[in-house]
C-alpha cells in the first residue's frame, strides 16, 4: 500500500486494560504467537453496543481468566488515543492503520490464582506484575508513547 493509501483508513476501535494488584504493579502478558519478548497488556476490539468498560471487562476475562467480580474498575482515559502500526504489518486485517484506544484501570481484588491464560482465548504465553517502568522498557517500541501516556495519566510512572 502507498502512504496515500494507508492515510486513508480509519483506525480501529479498542481498549486496553492497565490492571494493577496490590502493590501497585501491573499485569503484562508475553504475547503467545511471538517467539521473541513481547509483553503487553491485555487489549482488543470493541464489539458492537459495548461501552470501553464493558469491552475491557470482556477482554480482560477472554484472556486472563479474570472476572468482573475479581476487579474494581477505578479509571477510564480521557481521551481516546491513536497509534499507526508499521508499515511492515499494515494493513491490519486489511481494514485499519492502527488504533485508537481508550484504556481503563482495574485493581485485582482476588489472588494471583483466578489469572488463567488458558481460559479462553490464548493470548499471553506467560505473565509477571511488572512496573510501569519494566513495562516500558519491554513494551514493542511503536505501543511505547500510548504506554507512557496511559501510565502517566494513571499515576504508575
Amino acid at each position: 500500500m502507498t502512504p496515500e493509501e494507508i492515510a486513508r483508513l480509519p483506525y480501529r476501535p479498542c481498549v486496553g486494560v492497565v490492571l494493577t494488584n496490590g502493590e501497585g504493579r501491573v499485569f503484562a502478558g508475553q504475547r503467545a504467537d511471538m517467539a521473541t519478548p513481547a509483553w503487553q497488556m491485555p487489549q482488543g476490539g470493541i464489539d458492537a453496543g459495548e461501552t470501553p468498560v464493558e469491552a475491557a471487562l470482556r477482554e480482560l476475562r477472554e484472556e486472563t481468566g479474570v472476572r468482573k467480580r475479581h476487579v474494581t474498575v477505578l479509571a477510564e482515559t480521557a481521551d481516546w488515543l491513536p497509534y499507526d502500526l508499521p508499515p511492515e504489518v499494515l494493513p491490519y486485517r486489511g481494514k485499519y492503520r492502527g488504533q485508537t484506544q481508550k484504556w481503563v484501570l482495574m485493581r485485582l481484588d482476588a489472588g494471583d490464582d483466578v489469572i488463567d491464560l488458558t481460559h479462553e482465548e490464548v493470548e499471553f504465553s506467560d505473565w509477571r506484575w511488572m512496573t510501569g517502568v519494566e513495562l516500558l522498557s519491554l513494551i514493542v517500541p511503536f505501543k511505547r508513547p500510548i504506554y507512557e501516556a496511559v501510565l502517566a495519566e494513571f499515576g504508575l510512572t
